[in-house]
Order: structure tokens, then sequence, then C-alpha cells
């Protein structure tokens, strides 16, 4: 699968592009805040329905748009798949003006003509990003390591996607409720729905979060083992607000830290158990306002020889750790789907010392679409820019090589 032609209106600083785009490596080079991060960021965005980079999606409008009528951003691709045949994903963003005056955002997605909605258009293009700040995986706030988990799943699996947005749509209706009833404007009795809902929601994403993790630690160890000489042994230990387990009692037959990621669990196994920890903390939630457990307090440690590298880890075995996950990453994702995801490294080349750049560049060249942007093209040796289509980024414009 790749990206065979991408179209760009009014998206960040392009106010327009047409461009094919070949199945292989593409290095975009220029000066900074020219459009390199922003071409990287509108293939993410078509995977993801996500920007990596900001919070609100009408940021990323052009700022010319802003007194037009209707303002409005405009992603499209047409998406080449292995199998054979073609699809075109369309996204658009708006702000529509009420008569009021008040702008109303909007996100259309449509997949060859017909509209979809965000969940039903996962997996029509799917993405690995690294960044340089990617070192977050290691050293940030649990957020950063669950929005890794939930992005990489939402790409691939549709039923992710679709407990995961059940999750996030009951979660502050039951904290609302909660507050209501400390406040005495509600009844406990109430609360039986909304954590019906929750622990149906909440276990598929806990059993989903799991069976990723599980597949994406054999990957991640292969490629840890290459970079570090088979010196270092790189475990990820799950460890969700409570803990299931196989017997459903809370107690492990063996001494772990974290959900045992060896004996997968289903949906059906986890679900009793959620219900039965947020019936325990219910008094506690009551007084706090707040659901103490489930998904959205999930946390993933990411160990060195069984020790957490957030911790104790160096800057380097961090940024080892943080180049095989991504790798893996975009080796468990051709795994699940059978095509070879978009590679996208926004000027890694310069964080990375000579051997893992080695090594990165070497699995780039292995095949698959790839985009690599940088400032400085003596960062990559003779030989990789030889085999690889160097473009120019310049204010909102590719600049192409003639043809020979």
């Amino acid at each position: 699968m790749y990206v065979a032609a991408l179209s760009l209106t009014n998206f960040r600083n392009y106010a327009r592009l047409e461009t094919a785009l070949p199945n292989g490596a593409v290095l975009l080079h220029g000066e900074n805040a020219q459009g390199k991060t922003n071409f990287l960021e509108a293939l993410y965005y078509l995977a993801t329905s996500h920007s990596a980079f900001v919070s609100q999606d009408r940021q990323l409008l052009n700022w010319s748009t802003e007194e037009e009528p209707l303002p409005f951003a405009r992603i499209a691709a047409e998406i080449k798949h292995g199998r054979g045949g073609f699809d075109r994903l369309e996204v658009t963003l708006m702000i529509e003006r009420t008569p009021d005056g008040v702008g109303r955002f909007r996100k259309v997605i449509k997949v060859n003509g017909a509209d979809r909605r965000v969940g039903l258009a996962a997996g029509l293009v799917t993405v690995v990003l690294f960044l340089p700040r990617d070192l977050t995986l290691i050293e940030g706030a649990p957020s950063d390591r669950r929005r890794f988990m939930d992005i990489t799943l939402s790409q691939v699996v549709p039923e992710y996607v679709d407990a995961l947005d059940q999750y996030e749509r009951t979660l502050p209706q039951r904290n609302a409720l909660l507050r209501r009833i400390s406040d005495g404007h509600g009844q406990t009795k109430e609360l039986d729905y909304w954590d019906e809902q929750l622990v149906s929601a909440g276990a598929r994403v806990i059993a989903g979060r799991q069976t990723f993790l599980r597949e994406l630690e054999v990957e991640a160890q292969r490629v840890h083992y290459d970079l570090t000489g088979r010196a270092e042994t790189l475990t990820l230990r799950y460890q969700p607000s409570f803990t299931p387990t196989p017997a459903g009692n809370g107690q492990r037959s063996f001494e772990i830290l974290g959900f045992d990621l060896h004996r997968e669990m289903s949906a059906d196994q986890i679900a009793p158990q959620f219900a039965a920890q947020l019936l325990k903390e219910r008094e506690e939630a009551i007084r706090r306002g707040v659901t103490l457990s489930g998904p959205h307090r999930d946390e993933l440690r990411i160990l060195i020889n069984e020790r957490d590298a957030g911790v104790y880890g160096s800057r380097g075995q961090a940024r080892t750790a943080v180049l095989g996950l991504k790798l893996a990453e975009r080796e468990w994702m051709r795994n699940r789907t059978g095509e070879q995801p978009i590679l996208l490294l926004d000027d890694v080349a310069a964080e990375l010392d000579a051997k893992r750049r080695a090594y990165l560049l070497e699995r780039v060249q292995s095949g698959g679409q790839t985009f690599i942007t940088t400032a400085e093209l003596g960062a990559f040796p003779p030989d990789f820019l030889a085999k690889v289509k160097v473009w120019q980024v310049e204010a909102g414009r590719v600049i192409k090589p003639p043809a020979p």
C-alpha cells in the first residue's frame, strides 16, 4: 500500500499542492518553517484523523482562509493497494458560520466519494510517524504511552476504534453523574447504567492493548537485540489501573508487576473484574467526582534488562528503545494488514548517532513508502542519497529535480 497522489488545499502553509508520489523513499529537504513537517502531518492526518502536533484541528487551516465566508482545508489522496486497485480518501476541515456569526467546526471524511465516519475509514492507509520528541514514549507522561497504543491500534483494528470511542464518550458522562451525586443532585443507582457501558467498552480496550503489546514486544525485542549487539533485552510491561487475572480472583500465579502479556485474556473475562473494581471504589469515586479505574489510567512501562528505562535508562538507551518500538510498530502493522505502512521520519537523522542512523536507513531501503525530512543533506551518506528521491520544500511548494 502506498499513497500514489496527494492533494492539499489550504492545509497549513500549503495553499495548493498536487503531486504524484513514488512507492519508495523520498527525502524532503529545505530550511526550517518551509513545510516539510506539514507534508508529513497531512499524511499522518489521512491515516489517523488526528494531528500529531496540535490539539485543535482548526489550527490546520491556512491562516489566509480566516476571512473567507467558508474557511476550509482539504487533504485528498489516491491510495494504491498491494492487492490491486485504488481508493480515494478525502478529509475536509471547515468552519461553518452560524446565523449569529459563530464559527462551527466540521470534519467530513469521504472514501471514494461516500461519507464515512472516522472509525470506518481506519485502515485505508496506515502510517508510522517517528519524531525527535518521541523520547516521551520513555520519559514522558502515561498519557503519551496511552496515545501511542491508541493511535496504532486505531489504524488497524476497527473494533478497537468503536470500543475506544464508546469509552471516551461514556467516561465524562459517568464523571458528571459522580459529581451530581456528590452534590446531592443524583442517586447512586443511576451509576448502574453508565457502569455497564463503561465496562463493556473498557474491557475491549484493555484486551486490545494486551494483545497488541504482546505481539509488539516480540518484534521490538528483535530490533533492540540487533541495535545493542544482543547485550540488552527490551520488555514491555502493561500496567492497567486494576489487574485482571485469568482466575478472576485477583491472585496471580507468579509475581509480576503488571498485566501478564503471556496469558491472553478476553474482554469477557476482563469485564466482570472491571465491574467489581468500579463497585468496590464507588464511594470514593463519588467523593472525588472522578472515575478511579479504567483504561484512561492505564500505564505502559518500557524496561531494558528488567530495569525501567524511564527511570534508570540513559539518553542513548532511550533513543535505541524508541527506534526499536517504531520499527516494531511498522512490522506489527504489516503483519496485521498484509500491507507495508508508510514510514514518516521527521528530522530524526540528526537525533541518532551513526550506528542507529545506519540501521534505520538500511531498514528504509528494505521496501515500502517512506518520507524523510531534513534541513541538512550532509547528515546522509552519498550512497543513500543516490538511491532515494530528493525533493526540495520551499514556502509551501515541493520542488522536484528535472527528469533525466
